[in-house]
């Protein structure tokens, strides 16, 4: 049997009742039209600021979501932890235009880093560069164009709450991640990202930059990004994931008359991807990786060559990771091996969220197969249990 066949222990953590629901979630997701309705209703939902908690929560919520606090997130740590599956305690309020909302956002954060410190089941933190400032002023600040002085104060500000949660996770002995952002602006972050390397990677990977590998120039910047680490002594961390914003990207490039930062198709993107675990494999004494990545080839990839480089199934540098809600067929089966598996864990009241729930199901609806493997997944394992039930 494949690893990442067997669906007994892909779905050992759900009841009957949970198994149901998914399977009607994704059926819903797997038609694009009604699909499509329910993201339109939920974006006029945002935008009129309507209340939908009644209609949200005990549906797409609690799928992909751990709670709305952290509290809540922890009862769904503890229950994934029994099966060997950590968590990552993912605070997903969008960007905030108003500093206090900022400020808000990074005590948050904090207070994630702060309870990761003393839960072996919360392996690391992340934050979302954008909810500490505003696209207009990262992109102007990626291109280096002039800042006025309030812009200027404004990217002190950003790099000062950068700084504030990389050293709380220093303190603390607990990694960061920092999450990749669109092309026209992530230049200014891979800078920020590399200075926190510098300060507090000396001894081991605390801070992970977030390398998207649809894009074609990332394979050259992860062999710079080493270059640059032996040269100033400090040990790299990196999360690799394929992408989030390929459409967006391409559109923009159309329009605005400059060539597609991405891979001309899936194929490129692959490859890349694979490449990259390889370099940070064959580099594992320097760059802790990361693999955040639902593609099951990928992640076969990484186990074959940790068993070429003699790398043990649970060293600290090479995790895997999914996000919370799908892929459970990779994820569990690849901690009941003993691999390192992290699910990413959403939380956040309800209507904050609405945008990274929006992201999921446009995510399962566009992605060639995506929610028919999920469906397909659950029903298996529905008729497996039907099957037992009725030897007994």
């Amino acid at each position: 049997m494949n690893l990442f066949q067997n669906t007994e222990i892909a779905f050992q953590h759900k009841t009957n009742s949970e198994l149901k629901k998914a399977r009607l979630l994704f059926k819903v997701l797997s038609l694009p039209a009604i699909a499509k309705f329910g993201n339109y209703l939920a974006k006029l939902a945002l935008n009129l600021k309507l209340p939908v908690t009644w209609i949200i929560k005990p549906t797409i919520f609690n799928h992909f979501c751990g709670g709305e606090t952290i509290d809540e997130c922890l009862k769904v740590t503890e229950k994934l932890g029994k099966y060997n599956v950590k968590a990552i305690l993912d605070y997903s309020v969008e960007s905030s235009e108003k500093e206090t909302e900022r400020l808000a956002v990074r005590n948050e954060t904090l207070r994630t880093i702060r309870s990761a410190a003393t839960n072996s089941n919360v392996p690391f933190a992340v934050f979302k560069p954008t909810a500490f400032a505003s696209t207009d002023l990262l992109t102007k600040a990626s291109r280096e164009d002039k800042l006025s002085v309030s812009e200027q104060l404004s990217l002190n500000s950003f790099r000062k709450h950068i700084h504030t949660l990389c050293k709380e996770g220093f303190q603390n002995n607990v990694p960061v991640l920092i999450d990749a952002e669109e092309t026209f602006y992530q230049s200014i972050i891979d800078d920020i990202a590399r200075d926190m390397m510098v300060l507090f990677n000396k001894k081991k990977a605390i801070v992970y930059n977030t390398l998207q590998m649809y894009r074609h120039d990332r394979e050259e910047f992860l062999s710079q990004c080493l270059k640059d680490a032996i040269k100033e002594n400090y040990f790299p961390g990196i999360k690799l994931v394929r992408g989030a914003y390929m459409e967006r990207e391409r559109l923009r490039a159309k329009k605005m008359g400059y060539p597609s930062p991405i891979h001309p198709d899936k194929e490129s993107t692959d490859k890349a991807y694979n490449n990259a675990i390889s370099f940070c494999i064959e580099n594992i004494n320097k760059i802790s990786l990361f693999n955040g990545s639902h593609n099951e080839e990928s992640c076969l990839h990484m186990i074959k060559l940790m068993e070429k480089h003699s790398i043990r199934r649970n060293d600290d540098r090479a995790y895997h990771s999914q996000l919370y809600g799908m892929s459970d067929h990779i994820s569990f089966n690849l901690a009941r091996e003993g691999y390192n598996v992290a699910k990413y864990l959403p939380y956040g009241p309800v209507k904050n969220t609405l945008p990274y729930l929006i992201r999921r199901a446009e995510e399962n609806t566009s992605i060639a197969g995506q929610s028919g493997r999920e469906l397909g997944l659950v029903e298996t394992e529905i008729r497996r249990r039907k099957q037992l039930s009725k030897q007994f």
